[in-house]
């Protein structure tokens, strides 16, 4: 198999078989992202992505869904992705899905015919890294897009009735911008209306822009109460029916539930968190990434 970087994956997409179409990232600038910086962005030739299809095929073991690897592996044109496809269901007839992690600007090189199609061939339940919904946020992160354009390629795909999975990144704003982050985020989330809605925290790493404006005082962090009275903000604003997650490894405790009946309940269950105090919630912080 050929993989030019590790396998990157949501936790709920543990079960699935690995496919790389695509190394790096398209972007490759958000100020807090340290992902894919060992691989240039590039297209897999398709001699080698038929290679590693047979191989899958080899293995015996039945995926009902393959995750494509790469950043942003949706930006493949159509009739890539349509020739990928075929070769996944000529060699692995009993795969169901298929997905992958996306950017929103993936979008731009599709038409709605094209996506419907995509959809008929198995493309489903992409992850999209939205992050946030607010602009101020969008520009200064380096996302490489608006709220307005989110919502009408987001749309785009919805209108095509294919699922997908909006990212909600927490303590994005940084300290004191909590509030505005989530709400503008839950108001695009309500016109885009994504299946799911997996959330998980900011993480400053070395070596990233964000974190130089740390070392230069030109961002603080949120505090963790601050990070779960936003996403108690988020829940509060969500109008969608929709799938809420909040189990990455950054959680001191996984949060989950459907929207809008587990509202009441997960805004408990973050109170709860928020009263065990600053302390507590920094000390778990800390023990998960070693520090």
């Amino acid at each position: 198999m050929h993989f030019s970087s590790d396998i990157n994956r949501p936790p709920f997409e543990a079960q699935d078989a690995y496919l790389q179409v695509t190394s790096g990232c398209s972007h490759g600038t958000c100020a807090f992202c340290t992902f894919y910086k060992d691989a240039r962005f590039k297209s897999s030739p398709m001699e080698e992505i038929k290679a590693d299809i047979r191989e899958l095929a080899q293995y015996g073991a039945r995926y009902n869904r393959i995750y494509l690897q790469g950043a942003d592996p949706f930006i493949l044109p159509y009739k890539k992705l349509k020739a990928i496809a075929e070769l996944i269901h000529e060699h692995l007839p009993w795969v169901k899905t298929i997905g992958g992690y996306a950017r929103v600007d993936n979008l731009k090189n599709k038409t709605g015919e094209e996506l419907r199609e995509l959809k008929n061939m198995g493309y489903e339940g992409f992850y999209f890294g939205i992050e946030t919904g607010d602009d101020f946020l969008l520009k200064r992160m380096n996302k490489g897009y608006s709220s307005d354009v989110i919502i009408e390629q987001m749309s785009k795909l919805r209108e095509a009735g294919m699922d997908f999975v909006g990212n909600f990144l927490g303590g994005l704003g940084g300290h004191g911008y909590g509030l505005s982050h989530a709400r503008e985020t839950a108001r695009v989330s309500n016109i885009i209306k994504p299946t799911m809605i997996y959330a998980s925290e900011l993480t400053l790493f070395p070596d990233t822009p964000l974190m130089k404006d740390v070392k230069e005082g030109k961002f603080a962090e949120a505090t963790e109460v601050e990070r779960f009275e936003e996403m108690q903000e988020f829940l509060h604003c969500i109008t969608i029916p929709t799938v809420f997650k909040a189990e990455h490894v950054t959680m001191p405790a996984p949060i989950r539930g459907n929207l809008p009946e587990d509202r009441d309940r997960m805004i408990g269950e973050l109170q709860q968190l928020i009263g065990r105090g600053e302390a507590w919630l920094r000390n778990c912080r800390d023990h998960v990434y070693g520090l």
